[in-house]
């Protein structure tokens, strides 16, 4: 069974960073594929950034050259660093995982969820 626990989430001022982190359990990193997608209130899910088995990785134009994804495949941990962040980013973020590789920010690609962590960005 796949499970997938997000932490790292709080309150930050813009311009601030956090680090969310996400445990896996009963997945495998290399061959497969993990992702982090972000939900505001009254909008629809939406992808963040994605990493395949092999490190390539797909951001949102929106977190590009913000936000770095990352996996500790020793730890089977994934990461999310942002960085300049802003009330835009303000969002519940969850972690996804799929089997195999699959390069999307497609939210129906992806079967595994976690229950979110919520990021607020104000001052």
């Amino acid at each position: 069974e796949v499970q997938l626990v997000e932490s790292g989430g709080g309150s930050v001022q813009p311009g601030g960073s956090l680090r969310l982190s996400c445990a896996a359990a009963g997945f495998t990193f290399s061959s497969n594929t993990m992702g982090w997608f972000r939900q505001a209130p009254g909008k629809e899910r939406e992808g963040v950034a994605v990493i395949i088995g092999n490190g390539r990785t797909l951001y949102a134009d929106s977190v590009k050259g913000r936000f770095t994804i990352s996996q500790d495949s020793a730890k089977n941990t994934l990461y999310l660093q942002m960085n300049s962040l802003t009330p835009d980013d303000t969002a519940m973020y969850y972690c996804a995982a799929s089997f195999g590789w699959r390069l999307t920010l497609n939210r129906g690609s992806h079967a595994y969820w976690g229950q979110g962590t919520q990021v607020t960005v104000s001052s």
